[in-house]
């Protein structure tokens, strides 16, 4: 299972990238700015259409932000 910390921690870096704030991606993606917050934190995950919202909101290709969620799961597997 992905580890929502994880998750969160590579959506912030790839959001700060483009210097992004919450809010403004938050508004483009069609989700309330604590929703995003939560999820950046670990404390939500987001479910797969949240997940596509998020990355075109930064312009980003969804497969793009989730190989780099698999390269950051694969550096803390023991």
């Amino acid at each position: 299972m992905l580890d929502a910390e994880i998750v969160g921690r590579v959506l912030q870096r790839y959001r700060e990238k483009r210097n992004l704030s919450q809010e403004v991606v938050s508004g483009l993606a069609g989700i309330g700015r604590s929703h995003l917050s939560a999820i950046e934190r670990g404390e939500r995950r987001p479910t797969m259409d949240t997940f596509y919202k998020i990355c075109e909101a930064m312009q980003y290709k969804p497969s793009e932000v989730m190989a780099a969620i698999e390269e950051e799961c694969e550096k803390h597997r023991i």
